[in-house]
């Protein structure tokens, strides 16, 4: 039996939005992965290098799964809940995790790391980078791409004008770097398929990734998602995921 709008709307309200693990969509959503494995690209750079950073961490979730973790490993995150979860996952793997504001400056000496990670930054600060980063050492990042799930964004927002559904455009990562000095060796685009099968689902998505509709909350935006549940009892909502992979290096 097919469950109530009521229903669902509790569950996915008041379920638990901390670290970056999106289990709790198994079933109620799905996301099309990159081709490249971030994760296992990831795991082959941090098992040649001794030493490593992994900015906006999130939970700890992604740099937890890598076999082997080099002699020195930080972590940095803002959130509290995130901060706990990343330190009860990568402490015991030998990892550091530092509380951070997301803001320059980073909390490291210049040149402290031969590898500098960042799945899904907020925003990449390029000097800082540049800064830790030890002469030919590295930067690998996979980050949210331009316009990314904005069928959804505008369902709730209204269109977007240009300038921020461009924001984050791979070009512009590519330009940041390079004003800093950094050497961009490889960057890679895709668009990826997206589908949300119930209303919890959208509720839960929104409330974990804040930035896409700023200030969300359930009782703004009942009317809308009334109308998406009907919408959702028809059919999936699609949306257009994208993704891009860098890598830049310190000369």
């Amino acid at each position: 039996m097919a469950r109530s709008f009521d229903d669902l709307v509790t569950e996915a309200a008041t379920v638990s939005v901390a670290g970056w693990d999106f289990s709790w969509l198994d079933g109620r959503a799905t996301e099309q992965r990159p081709s490249w494995g971030y994760q296992r690209l990831i795991g082959e750079r941090l098992a040649r290098v001794e030493s490593a950073v992994d900015i906006q961490t999130g939970g700890g979730e992604v740099l937890a799964g890598v076999p082997v973790l080099p002699p020195l490993t930080v972590a940095t995150e803002s959130w509290p809940p995130n901060l706990a979860k990343a330190s009860a996952l990568l402490h015991p793997r030998g990892a550091t995790v530092v509380a951070d504001t997301d803001e320059p400056p980073l909390p490291f000496r210049p040149g402290s790391f031969e590898l500098v990670l960042s799945r899904h930054p907020v925003k990449a600060w390029w000097a800082e980078i540049a800064r830790v980063l030890r002469p030919g050492g590295t930067y690998l990042s996979q980050q949210v791409g331009p316009a990314s799930v904005f069928e959804l964004v505008e369902y709730f927002l209204g269109p977007q004008p240009a300038d921020v559904r461009e924001s984050r455009h791979p070009d512009h990562a590519r330009a940041g770097a390079e004003r800093a000095g950094l050497a961009v060796v490889d960057l890679r685009f895709e668009k990826l398929r997206t589908e949300f099968f119930d209303i919890g689902a959208v509720i839960y998505f929104l409330r974990k990734v804040i930035w896409l509709v700023p200030g969300f909350t359930v009782e703004e935006y009942l009317p809308q998602l009334r109308a998406l549940h009907e919408q959702l009892q028809r059919g999936p909502f699609v949306a257009t995921t994208t993704r891009f992979l860098i890598e830049a290096r310190k000369p």
